[in-house]
């Protein structure tokens, strides 16, 4: 438990870096990172009650539903379909925006919706400010 909320404490606190970064530079989606925030806020209250001993009124409080994963689900359609297609592996990279994106995806692996999200945000903000993404090359003198 502890673990866990934790982990999703060190998340939120790398979307709002993550946030920062992108209101400098004016992105539309800064408003939906902190609605992330928030969402993240309800999952550790949820973890963070206990089901055998809490109250009906604290489970229902603490409760929630499908909707926020449908919110990502739509905002990453919407990034996605403005995004060229992506052709190779990228590294974290694309200005601040954008790898604070992917430092905060890196996070998250385990919420794969989220990090779907995040990813794609980083893409679009790399794309929005006109920087480059570095693509992945294997060096092959590592055999």
């Amino acid at each position: 438990v502890f673990e866990a909320l934790g982990t999703t404490d060190e998340l939120s606190s790398a979307i709002g870096l993550a946030s920062e970064f992108s209101q400098e530079s004016c992105h539309p989606f800064a408003a939906e990172l902190h609605r992330v925030q928030c969402m993240l806020q309800d999952v550790g209250s949820n973890i963070a009650t206990p089901l055998s001993s809490a109250r009906e009124a604290h489970l229902k409080r603490t409760s929630f539903t499908d909707q926020p994963i449908l919110e990502l689900e739509q905002w990453i359609d919407k990034y996605s379909e403005q995004l060229p297609p992506l052709t190779a592996f990228i590294l974290p990279s694309g200005g601040k925006s954008s790898a604070a994106l992917h430092f905060a995806r890196a996070l998250c692996r385990r919420a794969e919706r989220l990090s779907d999200y995040l990813f794609v945000l980083a893409r679009y903000a790399a794309m929005k400010e006109g920087k480059e993404e570095t693509i992945y090359v294997k060096d092959d003198d590592q055999d």
